[in-house]
């Protein structure tokens, strides 16, 4: 009798376990509140064209990654949320998970090439110089410009192509630097040739599109790859007006780090601007601008250049095919990021010191201030007055950061917080 009882019990209680699934299935607000982790639950991005700006392609950067986007296998901020919203899309940059497997994840950089204030802008000067109206297909009438029908028509990438273009990037260029672009442009299926036999016309306006807004993502992530030892985040592709990279945190992050973190990271941008100067390609490049969002920090802590979008390159084996007076050819694409009457740098006017001495003002002085005992830190602050200064002086300026090293090297450590470098600077004297 009591073993019957017993299987009666049972029996309702599974009943009213039945009766309770059946209720919540019948109410989704109930169910999405009871159990946020339910298998059969998904929340889910809801993106719109606009957001990632595929509403304006073929005026946009590309679509390698969008299907990544898409299938969620890009998330904004944190992976482990639950709440998958889209952030605020007037923001320059966002942090980012990225997984091949669903399961591992790394973190990565989604930025826009500038605001969205300024691409909507950009937009309307185009819809209002070209069509004479506030909106239009930004496609057709881009494709209709002078410059494009060049582009159409050509089976090489020349100088007289990019004349005008504001990127820093174009206003020296060599015939070397433009076949390099080409043969490893990113969005394209890989063809390994200096034509564009390969390029679509679509394909053609995206790569015009991008050197005239902004050249970071042509030069920082692909025509210089990270793998060949070039010292910028990997290229993971884009979407729209979104551009994904590795994710590093900003120079200005560590401003109030100790001091042999800060005397590592000086060290290493001093060694970036060598290499930037001296290489085995044989390009020069210089800054015609920096901040503390140029240089970045990965979690191992080295040091690479986070923002290539002010970084202007000269060829010294071939020198620029563009004599200054036909940089002032200017067209609509010279004028979507920058004002129209802006002023090129000469390129004849740019010195080998021309980086050091901005670092040296803008960025070594925030980071080493006031880190070091006395007689040290006066010696640092010393040499960093001198490189500062040295506008007239390229041998005074090589001195001073040579000087500048030589203090910082014994300043720094050897242990697991910098990871790019141990345990082997434990058995070598280059640390």
């Amino acid at each position: 009798m009591g073993h019957w009882i017993c299987c009666l019990c049972s029996r309702v209680a599974d009943l009213l376990m039945l009766l309770l699934v059946l209720a919540l299935s019948c109410n989704p607000s109930t169910a999405a509140t009871a159990s946020p982790s339910a298998p059969h639950i998904k929340l889910s991005y809801n993106f719109g064209r606009t957001f990632l700006g595929l509403d304006k392609c073929n005026a946009c950067i590309g679509t390698s990654i969008c299907k990544k986007f898409f299938k969620e296998e890009i998330r904004f901020d944190t992976w482990l949320s639950s709440r998958l919203k889209l952030p605020p899309s007037y923001l320059l940059s966002y942090s980012g998970n990225y997984t091949d497997d669903a399961k591992s994840w790394r973190m990565v950089d989604i930025t826009r090439l500038t605001s969205k204030y300024q691409h909507d802008r950009a937009d309307k000067r185009i819809c209002t110089s070209l069509l004479k109206t506030k909106t239009c297909s930004l496609e057709r009438a881009l494709r209709r410009t002078q410059r494009f029908q060049k582009w159409l028509r050509a089976k090489r990438l020349t100088p007289d192509l990019v004349q005008g273009l504001s990127s820093p990037m174009l206003r020296c260029p060599s015939q070397r630097l433009l076949d390099r672009i080409v043969r490893r442009y990113a969005e394209v299926p890989d063809a390994g040739s200096i034509y564009m036999d390969h390029l679509t016309d679509r394909d053609k306006l995206r790569l015009l599109y991008t050197l005239s807004v902004n050249s970071h993502p042509i030069l920082l992530q692909q025509i210089f790859p990270d793998v060949e030892g070039w010292p910028f985040p990997r290229y993971l592709g884009s979407c729209g007006r979104l551009v994904v990279s590795a994710s590093t945190r900003p120079l200005r992050d560590f401003y109030g780090a100790a001091p042999e973190v800060a005397a590592d990271l000086a060290l290493q941008l001093l060694a970036v601007l060598r290499s930037m100067g001296t290489n085995d390609l044989n390009y020069f490049f210089y800054f015609t601008h920096v901040d503390a969002g140029t240089f970045g920090v990965f979690s191992n802590g080295h040091l690479f250049i986070r923002d290539a979008s002010t970084l202007g390159i000269i060829d010294k084996e071939e020198g620029s095919q563009l004599i200054d007076g036909q940089q002032e050819y200017k067209d609509i694409f010279s004028c979507l990021t920058v004002d129209c009457q802006s002023a090129f740098v000469s390129c004849n006017s740019i010195r080998e010191k021309h980086s050091l001495v901005m670092v040296c003002q803008e960025l070594l002085p925030k980071l080493l201030k006031g880190k070091f005992l006395q007689p040290v830190q006066e010696k640092i602050d010393t040499f960093l007055q001198h490189c500062a200064d040295g506008l007239a002086d390229d041998q005074g300026v090589n001195e001073a950061v040579a000087e500048l090293a030589e203090i910082l090297k014994p300043l720094r450590s050897c242990d697991s917080r910098f990871a790019y470098r141990y345990p082997d600077c434990k058995y070598s004297d280059k640390y």
